[in-house]
């Protein structure tokens, strides 16, 4: 069931009769924002700040839909009191039950406009109605933890209107450091109340939030690099033309433009949209969002987003292929490299020491000194990089701890294939940033740590068993073959990585 706050019919009315003497034939072209809110009072002001920022196209205006979810705090509140302090014209609608969460919530706002294909009355629209909703040429879809850059809108406009068959362009992403928790006196009174706000940080909280900031401008670079075309408009900040989300309805018979049979829905409704139109990234437009700030949190987000793209890619009866299909399987197929990589040198490293027919070459190092050099050069391309960043990125700690936590969801998601119980990524991702799930890296670290000792112990213990030349002759044929494999793996990654790093000689920025 949803209800209006604000009656569509009188925001409508109101918009029309700002403009003074019109001879009720037009409206002046607007961009109307979709902002989806789950309790989300702690954030929404600084997202309608940010809009209120915003230098719109020449004869453009601008109105904004906050759809208030499921909401048990003062979101709504909020809402109207920024939009009155920053001058916007804006109306919350509330939904009450919505089971869809932010599908639900956004296609509630598309139909106060353009209607319930699933209503069983034919309800004809008023001559307001119809002016407005002809006057609407770009449809922004944000998220309420989402800040626009001054200026971004009207770049995201002129990347849309550049050209006729451009469905969708979306901002260029990047993470907000977390201000320094030293920065906060213990004895300040409201010391809990500005901790709560996520605005600060720990050590470790800062640095986390940086390899996520570097991890997004690497995607963001690569997909510059390839002509700007993106497989995914994510819901950060994205400027969609109406016709393409309503030929997404009318082709899939949908009631919305956007699906909850995805945990990816911004991904599934990208590719649906490319059937017919373009979806580019703006290359100036920018937006701000909060990253994870705890590796819990990270994990079942990035779980959500692996699982939604495999179930995408293997999933037949979804019905929908991207061109870019192609370049999604080849960054599978990287990451199970790396993974592969990893885990038979590890296992060849500590059954050639233990069997003592380990032979050092000192070709090794050249992966080592590729992927220090590539990951100094995408540091430094990372927007407000610090030279501490910089250094880590160099000495590959950084890279190889965020890469691992990476292997360890995508291990997970494609084991979970094997599964027959779905999980719900939306919800367990909820969760775990509500605090309702606790994280069980600690319980990892300390069986790795278990097992290692135990892998040592019996080296050690069984060193005159493991070093006889029975026990050599046996292993040498395996130990061969292992390290053939892994040097052909090490020079395709290298290879790759060489390529990358030509391809970020380039003046992109992320």
């Amino acid at each position: 069931m949803e209800e209006n706050s604000t009656s569509l019919q009188e925001l409508n009315h109101s918009a029309f009769t700002r403009i003074p003497r019109v001879k009720n034939t037009y409206m002046k072209p607007r961009i109307v924002a979709f902002i989806p809110a789950h309790n989300e009072e702690k954030s929404i002001r600084d997202c309608l700040a940010g809009l209120g920022d915003q230098s719109l196209p020449k004869d453009v205006e601008l109105d904004v839909i906050v759809v208030a979810d499921n909401c048990t705090d003062r979101t709504e509140e909020i809402a109207l009191d920024a939009a009155e302090e920053f001058n916007l014209r804006l109306t919350v609608l509330t939904t009450i039950n919505n089971k869809q969460r932010k599908v639900g919530a956004l296609n509630t706002a598309w139909k106060s406009i353009y209607g319930d294909p699933l209503d069983l009355y034919d309800k004809k629209r008023t001559v307001y109605e119809e002016y407005y909703m002809n006057s609407i040429k770009a449809i922004l879809g944000m998220d309420a933890d989402s800040r626009l850059a001054p200026g971004a809108l009207a770049q995201l406009w002129e990347g849309l209107m550049s050209s006729r068959n451009i469905g969708g362009v979306m901002a260029k992403y990047t993470m907000r450091m977390p201000k320094k928790k030293s920065l906060i006196s213990k004895s300040d009174p409201h010391y809990e109340e500005k901790i709560a706000t996520g605005e600060y940080g720990s050590l470790i909280t800062r640095w986390w939030t940086h390899q996520q900031k570097q991890d997004m401008a690497s995607w963001l670079l690569n997909l510059q690099y390839s002509g700007g075309s993106t497989y995914v408009l994510g819901g950060q900040a994205t400027l969609f033309r109406p016709e393409a989300l309503q030929d997404v309805i009318d082709e899939n018979k949908l009631d919305g433009p956007w699906q909850d049979e995805s945990d990816v829905e911004d991904m599934l409704l990208t590719w649906q949209i490319q059937k017919k139109w373009k979806t580019l990234i703006s290359p100036t437009a920018r937006c701000y969002v909060d990253a994870m700030k705890s590796y819990h949190t990270f994990r079942q987000q990035r779980n959500k987003w692996q699982s939604g793209t495999v179930e995408l890619l293997t999933n037949g009866n979804i019905g929908v292929r991207s061109k870019h299909r192609g370049k999604i399987w080849l960054e599978q197929a990287k990451s199970l490299t790396n993974l592969v990589i990893r885990v038979l040198f590890i296992v060849m490293l500590v059954l050639s020491l233990a069997t003592d027919q380990f032979s050092y070459s000192w070709i090794w190092l050249t992966p080592v000194i590729l992927a220090s050099i590539l990951n100094i050069i995408l540091a430094m391309k990372t927007p407000m990089h610090r030279p501490i960043d910089i250094i880590l990125a160099g000495l590959l700690i950084s890279p190889e701890l965020y890469l691992w936590a990476n292997l360890i969801t995508f291990t997970n998601v494609w084991l979970g294939k094997l599964s027959a119980n779905k999980k719900d990524g939306w919800a367990n991702q909820y969760s775990a940033e509500r605090g309702q799930t606790k994280s069980k890296l600690v319980e990892g670290l300390a069986v790795v740590v278990l097992l290692a000792g135990v892998v040592v112990y019996l080296c050690i213990d069984q060193r005159v068993f493991l070093t006889s030349e029975k026990v050599q002759v046996a292993v040498q044929p395996y130990l061969q073959s292992g390290w053939v494999v892994l040097t052909y793996l090490t020079i395709i990654s290298s290879i790759a990585m060489i390529y990358q790093i030509w391809k970020l000689r380039g003046r992109h920025k992320a």
